[in-house]
């Protein structure tokens, strides 16, 4: 029984280290498991801290608005793109997938693992709602900016991919090139910004229309200043 009691203590304290950690990420600019794994496997890892004050703002407006509309609107969760989600999938649970936000692809980088499960994504429910709660819109923005994957060969993070792909900082990306950026997102490993096939121009193209028509409503939260 003693023994019993002590593994579920420490269980306990691990199931806690994300929320700790959470807290401390404030001020402490985080790595993700990715960018972990690959350090201790011997792999390259690039990634230069950004803050977004020194980020383009039509990156950050492109982004938001490829990968999370209604950033400044939800909790961590988005319950009205999950419903939509769900209702598209047709009763088909295995098609029943997107709706991820922003804090929950920040809890997926920061503490989880990339595989399609639903151990995961139940896991990463209550941590995006904890990193909404503790974390400011802009500091969380920031973390997620900062250690997305963006490039095929160990690029984390706006500026490194930036420089990977367009041979320029993320402070001077344009309209155009946000798009492109953005777009690599789902998989930097097949989606390249800075050889763009023509099927991820025309997803950059479509993308750039949205975002301009959405305007800044998309960042009302951050209040960025141009």
């Amino acid at each position: 029984m003693r023994r019993l009691k002590i593994i579920v203590l420490v269980l306990a304290a691990i199931a806690l280290v994300p929320f700790v950690l959470s807290v401390a990420y404030a001020v402490i600019n985080p790595v993700s498991t990715l960018m972990l794994w690959r350090w201790t496997t011997g792999q390259r890892v690039e990634r230069v801290w950004t803050p977004l004050s020194q980020m383009s703002p039509a990156l950050i407006r492109t982004v938001i608005a490829s990968e999370d509309a209604r950033y400044c609107l939800h909790w961590g969760v988005d319950l009205v793109e999950i419903q939509a989600a769900i209702d598209r999938a047709d009763d088909d649970i295995e098609e029943a997938r997107g709706a991820s936000t922003i804090p929950m692809q920040t809890a997926k980088n920061l503490f989880l693992w990339n595989s399609r499960s639903f151990i995961r994504k139940g896991l990463e429910l209550p941590l995006a709602l904890w990193l909404d709660l503790v974390l400011s819109k802009r500091r969380l923005l920031e973390i997620y900016l900062n250690i997305a994957e963006w490039g095929p060969d160990g690029e984390f993070g706006v500026e490194a991919g930036a420089q990977r792909a367009l041979r320029i900082h993320a402070s001077q990306v344009n309209a155009s090139q946000a798009a492109l950026l953005a777009v690599m997102l789902p998989n930097p490993h097949r989606r390249d910004a800075g050889r763009p096939s023509p099927g991820v121009r025309r997803l950059a193209g479509r993308l750039e229309a949205r975002t301009v028509a959405e305007g800044p409503d998309i960042v009302s939260c951050l209040g960025l200043s141009r």
